[in-house]
């Protein structure tokens, strides 16, 4: 039978396993946020080149300019 040490060293072990793994969790969470945000940035980006170079385009067809 394990004495009450034992028992203990067992039990905080086990706290210390759920915690890293909560850690790892939080922190696949954190990284998966981060990464959408970047692609979200990106995205935005493109979309602000593209409304950019469109209206450079009128600006050259209203001037006869090409």
């Amino acid at each position: 039978m394990a004495d009450n040490s034992q028992k203990m060293s067992y039990h905080a072990g086990e706290a210390k396993g759920r915690a890293q793994e909560k850690a790892g969790n939080m922190m696949d969470k954190a990284s998966n946020a981060a990464q959408s945000a970047k692609e979200s940035v990106q995205e935005a980006g493109q979309q602000m080149k593209a409304k950019a170079q469109g209206a450079a385009d009128a600006v050259k067809d209203a001037t006869g300019m090409k």
